[in-house]
């Protein structure tokens, strides 16, 4: 299981490194708005098509596991390595940042299905594991702006380097006794993950969870920048936003590990709809403390922080523990796909809220995400097929 972890954080650094070398290339390469909104978007338009053609393919549970993400991760090193040699005003960059997206689908819900195959009893806290490793490396690109002076070709080889390494790596872990063999081809077989209630109710849940998490991470740093702007001096302000946003995001760590602890013992439902209630809670209000005092400001991002995130990894968790063995991988694989695609709308409305009624109720409409992921959730509860979660623990 750790070799799993370690491995599919390296190989996600892929995705991080992008967020974090933005600022130095429009710098260096005068990149307009526009360009670095697509070099940013690209990797996360790739995933969502990756995983749809896995979804539809069966590839996670067709394809032996460990092959399939050590060949995601290499070939998305090397579209990444190449970034180093492309003008990133080029049309080529935000095209091989798209083919590194369309990897990270062999990576992401490939690691997931094969740390389920180990799951004793403790499904919520392994995949919370590894959702937490990559909430803290979706921090880092924030502490990295905020220390400053790396030069952008570093960061961006070593996460090569990383993924590399993760690809000859993965090789040395073992697959769990919780497989099944591969099944047949079937590309219709992706409708049963809204045909079959229990599994629609999940992902349903999930949709409302990832309809908040992303326009948060991607916008609670300017909201924070803008705030601080009111009350601290200019000298401080931009670096104080930057690692208030990185705690924000890097707390969701802790959330995410001490949630897969607690759902294995609660329940998943149980935990699922207490997270999403904090969260959004905390999206409808935290814009009351907007330019107001910092500590207490910080202190709420912080909670919304940690549970905004805590309830990720146990939809997926929900997803394997309902899905045919057979076709975990794939349910796992669409239900990521769904998710980022939905985020790719609420991060673009963001800015629009924002224009609209400003940063005091900006955050507002990213409640209503968690308000029907409680609902999906509390009718889950309710089903007979919610004994199947947790060892009956709903």
């Amino acid at each position: 299981m750790t070799i799993i972890a370690v491995c599919q954080v390296m190989a996600m650094a892929l995705w991080f490194s992008a967020s974090a070398i933005i600022p130095a290339l429009a710098a260096e390469f005068r990149l307009s708005n526009f360009q670095q909104a697509t070099l940013t978007s690209a990797v996360q338009v790739g995933f969502v098509i990756g995983c749809l053609a896995s979804a539809v393919l069966g590839l996670a549970d067709r394809l032996e596991l460990r092959r399939f993400f050590a060949a995601s991760a290499a070939i998305a090193a090397a579209a990444n390595a190449l970034l180093l040699v492309v003008d990133p005003r080029s049309a080529l960059a935000p095209l091989l940042r798209l083919l590194t997206g369309i990897c990270m689908a062999g990576v992401y819900p490939v690691g997931m299905k094969l740390a389920a195959t180990w799951a004793r009893g403790d499904m919520g806290l392994l995949v919370g594991i590894l959702v937490g490793a990559l909430t803290l490396g979706s921090a880092l690109p924030h502490l990295f702006n905020a220390l400053g002076g790396v030069d952008w070709r570093i960061p961006l080889g070593a996460a090569s380097g990383c993924a590399l390494l993760a690809a000859l790596l993965i090789g040395a872990t073992g697959l769990g006794p919780n497989r099944a063999p591969a099944p047949r081809f079937d590309p219709h077989y992706v409708l049963t993950a809204w045909r079959d209630v229990p599994l629609r109710l999940a992902n349903l849940g999930y949709l409302g969870h990832m309809w908040e998490l992303y326009a948060m991470w991607a916008w609670i740093g300017v909201f924070l920048h803008s705030s601080f702007a009111l009350t601290l001096p200019p000298a401080i302000a931009p670096t104080a936003a930057k690692l208030a946003a990185f705690a924000t995001i890097a707390a969701g760590a802790i959330g995410c590990v001490g949630a897969g602890f607690l759902a294995d013992r609660l329940g998943r439902t149980t935990l699922t709809i207490v997270a999403m209630a904090i969260s959004g809670s905390c999206a409808a209000s935290i814009g009351l403390l907007y330019g107001g005092a910092t500590w207490p400001l910080v202190a709420v991002c912080i909670v919304w922080g940690i549970s905004i995130v805590a309830d990720s990894a146990q939809f997926s968790a929900s997803i394997a523990e309902l899905s045919d063995p057979s076709r975990v991988g794939t349910m796992l694989t669409l239900q990521t796909a769904l998710g980022f695609t939905l985020t790719l709308a609420t991060i673009y409305l963001v800015p629009h809220w924002v224009e609209a009624m400003g940063w005091r109720y900006a955050f507002v409409p990213l409640a209503l995400g968690p308000a029907l992921g409680v609902v999906a959730m509390a009718r889950l509860r309710a089903h007979p097929r919610a004994a199947l979660l947790a060892g009956g623990r709903r």
